[in-house]
């Protein structure tokens, strides 16, 4: 086993902190090597270095969860991002996979999931509680009833970054070599992207691609 993931732990509750620091550091492969109490310490702390995940409560003072994990993504882009949260809200989950962060947990159930997220997170997967499957998925049946565009969001920064590469025309071997990941990660993200838009192959990632705006026809 490599060195444990590097976690960054930011809720203005140092109760919460507590517990699922607690959660967290029981794990081999996990520990807890800053906290935060704010957005704003948050992301002084992922940004300064020596933080591979940033788990992020939504609701913070001086700068929301939100808001920091939009900051971090832009300043601290190697850093992973959860959103840590207690709303089961379809909105609040669109924006947090908009803003950058590759899973939302809810805090009610974080004592069972919060392990597996940072685990699917820090493998470059995307981590979906079950509420949130049924809102991607609706909403992507109501935008192909209307006609509309994919919304991008669905996809995390990764995974559109591999898209583009596979609808571009690169190969497996191709892509892992120009993002210095390996051919089996390749392989993940683009099983993960099929399954979530429901596409069967590379042609159809390239028609969602050319869709989406991430090439040109």
């Amino acid at each position: 086993m490599g060195a444990p993931t590097r976690i960054l732990l930011a809720d203005d509750h140092a109760l919460v902190r507590r517990g699922l620091r607690m959660i967290l550091d029981a794990e081999e492969d996990l520990t807890v090597v800053a906290e935060a109490a704010d957005g704003t310490e948050a992301v002084d702390a992922a940004t300064a270095g020596g933080i591979d995940l940033a788990i992020l409560d939504i609701a913070m003072p001086q700068m929301t969860g939100l808001q920091a994990a939009r900051q971090i993504s832009r300043s601290a882009p190697n850093v992973r991002i959860l959103i840590l949260s207690m709303y089961d809200n379809e909105q609040y989950f669109f924006e947090a996979i908009r803003a950058g962060a590759s899973g939302y947990v809810l805090k009610s159930v974080a004592d069972r999931d919060l392990i597996e997220a940072c685990r699917a997170s820090m493998r470059g997967e995307s981590f979906l509680y079950p509420g949130a499957v049924t809102a991607l998925i609706r909403d992507y049946l109501e935008r192909d009833r209307r006609g509309d565009p994919m919304p991008n969001s669905i996809l995390t920064p990764r995974e559109e970054q591999i898209t583009k590469l596979i609808a571009e025309g690169n190969s497996t071997r191709e892509i892992a070599e120009a993002l210095r990941i390996s051919v089996k990660t390749v392989d993940r993200h683009r099983a993960n992207v099929l399954q979530k838009l429901g596409l069967r192959d590379r042609l159809d990632l390239a028609r969602f691609a050319i869709r989406t705006g991430l090439i040109e026809p």
